[in-house]
């Protein structure tokens, strides 16, 4: 109680400053002062330190909403609530994609339930728990999980949560431990993934040249994805947790608290076996279900049964739609498995439904509000005058373009909460910028952006992504973003100096070695700073 009663005053701070700095801007702005302006930006940077500040997601993206509303609008009342529920809300969750995200959302949701009711979560967590016998072995189970699931990062982040929570939690990692590794083996692993919905997104956004195999050169460039991943391996060999990570760790390891915060929303939805006694099948056959009906509703929407390659299918794929097709199918045959084995009744199937949508309501309230916001963001012109800038700027920068193309771009991700439409902005100017002058720097450029797209998503609250694993590891989201960000802007400087050498010696091998040496040389002075441990008599948030 005491840290909730230090936290109001701050919170009230928070917003009268927000409010002082909306009048000052009602006298210095118009709707067209502010289009395409740095003015674009300030809707989400209000909502991100709100978020961090308060610790109270909601109201920061309603409050970043009302900004960018009231900015558009020229502080008209009926502009801007025509503009926030309207063109804003209503035009969010009219989009046909994102629909389609909510319909998984809620599939998924429901396979889980099901996944726990018949007990076969926690028989997969007892078989997994016999056979891995440490914490680190956890950690990188986790972590090779999350790598071999590819193909789409939403798929990603909710499937390895469901089927790593119950051993995580056996060793006592707390859930933020366990967002941060599956946030981290998301996006992070598709973008470096040929067969993938991000490689299919990044191929679109390329005009005159083949699109699939650009992306496939960038791979090796890509080094934010790849140290990412060097970057996971190095914390849970070497025993590293910094920042308010170690806090989180050192409550689930030596307090036995994996959640550390007074606020816990998914503390009850851990065990709802309600005594059912499962086998290791009730967790396997609907996690493998939909891993193949996903694979398959993917290349159907891309043309493949049309006569498309397994490629091109994948690179014409609509993942919003072929991730509804593959998980009702998932759906469909988990229902009939739990069926021919008498697990669940149908009447006790059905009730899942509500279920599974009801534990999919915090992450589907936040994604609303998020794809708003970035509405919200997109109809300032906050992309046109990023992308302003690179383009009339990126001639003077040579060798420097990728680490400047990264930054710009985790920049302009972190802000709007969007990796693809950073990406998508960008790419094409780096292509028209560099296609006919120097193809290997527009390689570089081309990898530079995409991976500062996917650093800026990863540290984002208002990502989708990120919203995403705090809902697959069942965490409190602000404590999702807490943790990780100290761990991504890490692993972002050491990217950052790896392009500068990309950039001066165009060698991915070399630069990539740089990169690594410089990783582990930061890892073992965070070892030998912070012993992987908080001292016995340090004070960490009481838990209720």
């Amino acid at each position: 109680m005491e840290n909730k009663t230090r936290t109001v005053p701050v919170t009230v701070a928070a917003f009268v400053a927000v409010l002082i700095f909306l009048v000052f801007a009602s006298f210095v702005t118009t709707p067209e002062s502010v289009q395409q302006s740095y003015w674009s930006l300030i809707p989400p940077v209000i909502a991100i330190i709100l978020a961090l500040v308060t610790k109270e997601v909601y109201s920061s993206l309603f409050v970043g909403i009302i900004t960018g509303s009231l900015l558009y609008s020229g502080f008209s009342f009926e502009g801007t609530m025509t503009h926030i529920f309207n063109d804003g809300i209503i035009a969010s969750l009219s989009d046909s994609w994102n629909v389609g995200i909510l319909i998984f959302l809620v599939f998924l949701g429901t396979i889980v339930q099901l996944m726990n009711r018949t007990g076969g979560s926690a028989a997969f967590g007892n078989w997994a728990s016999r056979r891995i016998q440490s914490r680190e072995g956890a950690q990188l189970a986790t972590i090779a999980l999350g790598v071999m699931i590819f193909i789409d990062d939403y798929f990603n982040c909710l499937t390895v949560g469901s089927v790593m929570r119950p051993v995580t939690d056996k060793f006592k990692i707390s859930r933020a431990k366990l967002a941060y590794l599956i946030d981290a083996t998301a996006a992070p692993v598709c973008i470096i993934a040929p067969i993938s919905s991000w490689a299919a997104a990044v191929a679109g956004f390329v005009e005159g040249e083949n699109g699939l195999s650009l992306f496939i050169r960038t791979i090796p460039y890509n080094y934010y994805a790849i140290l990412t991943i060097a970057m996971m391996i190095m914390l849970v060999l070497m025993h590293i947790n910094y920042g308010p990570m170690a806090v989180h760790e050192y409550n689930a390891e030596e307090k036995h608290d994996i959640y550390t915060t007074p606020d816990r929303p998914y503390e009850n939805a851990v065990d709802d076996s309600q005594g059912k006694v499962g086998i290791v099948a009730d967790m396997l056959v609907p996690i493998f279900s939909l891993i193949i009906c996903c694979v398959i509703g993917m290349i159907y929407t891309g043309g493949f049964f049309s006569g498309e390659s397994f490629v091109d299918a994948f690179a014409n794929s609509d993942a919003s739609v072929g991730l509804v097709l593959g998980s009702f199918c998932g759906l469909a045959i988990t229902t009939g498995y739990y069926m021919i084995r008498k697990s669940l009744s149908f009447e006790e199937i059905m009730g899942c439904l509500p279920d599974g949508f009801k534990q999919m309501v915090p992450a589907i309230l936040i994604l609303t509000l998020a794809w708003t916001l970035n509405g919200t963001t997109s109809s300032l012109g906050a992309k046109e005058f990023v992308a302003g800038v690179i383009e009339n700027n990126a001639a003077g920068f040579a060798s420097f373009l990728p680490c400047v193309i990264f930054l710009i771009a985790v920049g302009l991700s972190f802000a709007t909460g969007t990796s693809w439409g950073t990406f998508g902005i960008l790419i094409p100017i780096v292509v028209a910028c560099f296609q006919k002058t120097d193809p290997q720097l527009m390689i570089i450029a081309m990898s530079a952006c995409m991976a500062g797209s996917v650093c800026g998503d990863h540290c984002s609250p208002i990502s989708d992504t990120t919203i995403m694993s705090s809902a697959g590891a069942q965490c409190n989201h602000i404590n999702h973003v807490s943790t990780q960000m100290p761990y991504a802007l890490t692993c972002a400087a050491v990217s950052a100096v790896t392009y500068i050498v990309a950039g001066l010696i165009r060698n991915p091998v070399v630069s990539l070695v740089v990169g690594l040496v410089i990783m582990f040389a930061v890892m073992t002075i965070f070892k030998i700073a912070g012993k992987s441990s908080l001292p016995v008599d340090t004070e960490v948030e009481k838990t209720e």
